[in-house]
């Protein structure tokens, strides 16, 4: 069961809904209660282990493709 996020036109506060079937026919907003809420267009997110570079923005080790601890480059 995937989960969605929705944006309330009434109260303008973002949820994650749980929905149980392609033929789901709507909610309300479990903040105020409307039921003027649309889904949203989401992404996605992938990542593999070590692959992120740091905050700094210099990848983690030598930037090799062993991380640079191999020392063979």
């Amino acid at each position: 069961m995937p989960i969605y996020e929705f944006h309330c036109g009434k109260c303008e506060q973002d949820s994650e809904i749980l929905v149980r079937s392609s033929d789901w026919t709507g909610t309300k907003c479990p903040h105020c209660g409307s039921p003027k809420i649309e889904k949203k267009f989401s992404t996605f997110a992938a990542s593999g282990a070590g692959t992120a570079a740091p905050a700094s923005g210099k990848p983690k080790g030598g930037g090799h493709c062993c991380g640079g601890g191999c020392h063979a480059h």
